[in-house]
């Protein structure tokens, strides 16, 4: 049944992805301002709001494993987790390449751009921490009291143009302006499809950590014997 829905979903991800790219590319006129190179934020946007919402999950997931000790919580938050450093690793580069078009340079050490490299760092170092232990119990602990910490980042990540004067635009639907219809309906068309393949991508995780936790519960075994 598993495998049924992840293939559901994939196929249903490549179709939206092929319907926006089409709509994209061939359908949607050049931006005034900008030309072209905007069209790379159909991309760039929904893959930072697949990122931080993959770590709203990892926190409520990591505050669960902490109540419950359930480990199935613990295997939750370290697939999100992959899985919303990738989009954050893709909203990161996409970001780069339409600042270098538009600003002239790569990369500014600006608050919205330092704090969300910030929190791709944080989240790396929270699979960092979860390899470099062995032991079941302490590393999914660790690992949510990690998880739980590098989730502060994230409401800065979000407010930090509001709070600091940034080179970073304003969101347009809290900054004042204004989207074309058909350029909101393509963003968030591929936002849906960016959550479908992330979905994919962590149902399969989820397998991959049910069979650890199997190894794990017997080599516990063994060494109770």
């Amino acid at each position: 049944m598993r495998e049924k829905i992840i293939y559901g979903m994939a196929v249903l991800a490549a179709v939206l992805l092929a319907r926006n790219l089409h709509s994209t590319f061939l359908v949607l006129p050049d931006e005034a301002n900008q030309g072209m190179i905007y069209r790379i934020m159909f991309f760039h946007i929904p893959a930072a709001w697949t990122a931080l919402l993959a770590c709203a999950v990892a926190l409520i997931a990591s505050v669960m494993f902490l109540v419950t000790k359930d480990f199935k919580y613990d295997a939750l938050a370290v697939a999100v987790t992959e899985v919303g450093l990738a989009f954050l690793a893709v909203n990161l580069v996409t970001g780069s390449i339409w600042a270098r078009i538009i600003w002239g340079i790569w990369w500014t050490w600006d608050a919205r751009l330092t704090s969300a490299f910030a929190c791709w760092l944080l989240y790396f170092g929270y699979l960092m921490l979860r390899g470099a232990i062995d032991e079941p119990t302490r590393r999914a602990t660790l690992g949510a009291v990690f998880s739980i910490f590098a989730f502060a980042d994230v409401p800065i990540v979000i407010f930090s143009i509001k709070w600091w004067r940034t080179q970073h635009p304003q969101p347009v639907f809290w900054g004042g302006g204004s989207m074309d219809s058909a350029m909101w309906l393509t963003t968030m068309l591929n936002w849906v499809a960016l959550m479908l393949v992330g979905a994919v991508l962590l149902l399969i995780r989820l397998r991959q950590e049910e069979a650890q936790r199997e190894i794990d519960s017997m080599r516990r075994m063994v060494h109770a014997i």
